[in-house]
C-alpha cells in the first residue's frame, strides 16, 4: 500500500481542478495499483483548495483516474443540475468509482453559485463480460452505484445500464425497485 497526496490552491476554480488533474495524471503513470480508499477535500472562500488523498494497493493492477468538473449559475439547484450533466457525460461504464466529492459556493458580490465535483474511479484492466452476470451479481453493481449517488436512481441513465448488462429497460428499473425495498426494509 502506498499513501498519494494530492492539492491544488487558487483563486481560478478551473486552473485549480486542471492542476490537480495533470498533477494526479502524471503520478498514476508512475504509480501501479487499484486505488482502494479516497478522501476528498474542497474548500472555498478567497482560494478554492482542493486536497486529495488516495490509499493504492500496488499489487493489484487498474488504470486510476479523476474526473472533475464545475458549473455555474444564479442558484445552487441549478448549478448542481449542470454539474451533474457534466460529471454523467464524463462517467464511462467500465468505470468503478471509489469516492466522490461535490461542493458549492456562492460569492458574496455577485451571487453567483459555483458547484464543483471530483470523482475518484479504477478501471480494472480484466475485462468484465456484464452480460454473463447473474441477478446476485447484477444487482450487487447496481447497489453499489446506488451508495454512491445517495439511492437516488434519477442520476443513473436506464437505458445505457441495460444495454452494459444486456437486459431490457424493465430489468434494471426491478433491480432498482428491489435494491431499494431491501434498503428501506434494513433501515427499518
Amino acid at each position: 500500500m502506498v499513501l498519494k497526496i494530492f492539492q491544488a490552491e487558487s483563486a481560478n476554480i478551473e486552473e485549480c481542478l486542471n492542476h490537480i488533474k495533470t498533477t494526479s495524471k502524471e503520478e498514476f503513470l508512475k504509480t501501479p495499483g487499484k486505488i482502494e480508499k479516497s478522501k476528498i477535500s474542497l474548500n472555498f472562500g478567497a482560494f478554492m483548495n482542493v486536497i486529495i488523498a488516495l490509499d493504492i494497493d500496488e499489487s493489484q493492477p487498474a488504470e486510476k483516474g479523476l474526473i472533475t468538473a464545475y458549473a455555474s449559475a444564479r442558484n445552487k439547484r441549478d448549478a448542481l443540475k449542470k454539474l451533474q450533466d457534466a460529471l454523467n457525460k464524463q462517467i464511462k461504464s467500465t468505470m468503478e468509482i471509489v469516492d466522490f466529492e461535490i461542493g458549492t459556493y456562492t460569492t458574496p458580490v455577485t451571487r453567483r453559485t459555483y458547484a464543483v465535483g471530483i470523482i475518484v474511479y479504477n478501471i480494472p484492466l480484466h475485462e468484465v463480460e456484464f452480460s454473463k452476470l447473474s441477478i446476485k451479481e447484477r444487482r450487487k453493481i447496481l447497489a453499489k452505484a446506488l451508495e454512491l449517488f445517495n439511492y437516488n436512481p434519477k442520476v443513473l441513465n436506464i437505458s445505457e445500464v441495460a444495454r452494459t448488462f444486456g437486459v431490457s429497460r424493465d430489468s434494471i428499473y426491478y433491480d432498482i425497485e428491489q435494491i431499494l425495498k431491501e434498503r428501506r426494509l434494513r433501515s427499518g
